[in-house]
């Protein structure tokens, strides 16, 4: 019986854990098809984080707090394809600063809006009649919130976009050769727009699974890295939505491990298990990049007569 709680405990938190990983990498997979790196997934993830807490904090509602996320998003990330499309800013040092915007920004705005932190009512977990009732699987599959299903609906939803629809074909194009795609009549700058936005919504959202859904509390940083390694994910996946969801379900699982051994006393040094997640990412990052082939344009500008 201790082994079964222990599996279903482990197993669930993992699919919970991977939400915002989830969420976030798939945008940035949209992104970086296109050809635009955006390291400033972390720093939208926190402006999408607060104002989804803020939101619901304000109003009580859960639906507002998850539109507040989604447009900041948006915003987010119609600013920073302003500053990587048209301003053609060198992209991984105009990510780091719309990365540092989002961590001030959120945190100027809690202590001034906030203060102190506190607990909202977020997000509640969905029972599904018989489903959830099921011994094992019904606590692993069937015992979470909204935002945990819609995360992995999101997989297949994106694979079908980018692989079987005229948006995705071109999407591909403009990462791989924008000069080709642009001489057959595809609007590389619009394409990167709309990648881009996506990708910043779809971050609002990651946020927004943190601080109403996951935790429902808002802390300064609270993503401590998350979307650094959303990012990195988006390499281990090979630019793929379903090598994203495995590599969010193996950074996930290591993570939720090592907070279920701490829970059962099982003595390893907290530094150590604190660690090991982020170790074990590395490690499959440098296996996974010797086979990956990226986008020929990623972080390349486009200048359109070049």
């Amino acid at each position: 019986m201790i082994e079964e709680i222990f599996t279903a405990s482990v197993f669930a938190s993992t699919l919970r854990l991977a939400t915002p990983y989830i969420f976030a990498a798939v945008g940035e997979t949209f992104s970086q098809k296109s050809g635009v790196l955006n390291l400033g997934l972390e720093g939208v993830m926190l402006m999408g984080a607060f104002a989804a807490f803020y939101a619901v904090h304000a109003t009580g509602s859960v639906i507002i707090g998850l539109l507040a996320a989604l447009i900041v998003g948006a915003l987010m990330g119609l600013a920073t394809a302003f500053v990587s499309v048209t301003l053609q800013a060198e992209q991984g040092i105009s990510g780091i600063g719309i990365y540092l915007f989002g961590l001030g920004m959120s945190e100027l705005l809690f202590v001034r809006l906030i203060g102190t932190p506190v607990s909202v009512e977020g997000f509640s977990r969905i029972y599904i009649p018989v489903l959830s009732d099921i011994p094992v699987i019904g606590e692993i599959f069937f015992n979470h919130n909204l935002l945990v299903y819609a995360a992995f609906l999101l997989v297949p939803a994106a694979a079908f976009v980018l692989n079987r629809t005229t948006f995705g074909l071109m999407i591909r194009a403009v990462g791989q050769n924008p000069e080709a795609a642009d001489a057959m009549g595809v609007n590389v700058a619009r394409v990167r727009y709309m990648t881009v936005t996506i990708a910043g919504t779809l971050a609002g959202l990651a946020g927004a699974s943190l601080s109403i859904a996951l935790l429902n509390v808002f802390q300064q940083n609270l993503t401590s890295g998350l979307g650094f390694i959303a990012v990195a994910l988006v390499y281990f996946g090979r630019w793929t939505p379903l090598g994203v969801l495995l590599g969010s379900l193996l950074f996930s699982f290591v993570n939720a491990l090592q907070l279920q051994i701490g829970s059962i006393g099982i003595e390893i040094p907290s530094e150590f298990a604190v660690m090991a997640p982020y170790v074990i990412t590395i490690i499959a990052l440098v296996f996974a990049s010797k086979r990956a082939e990226k986008p020929t344009a990623l972080t390349k500008p486009f200048r359109r007569g070049d």
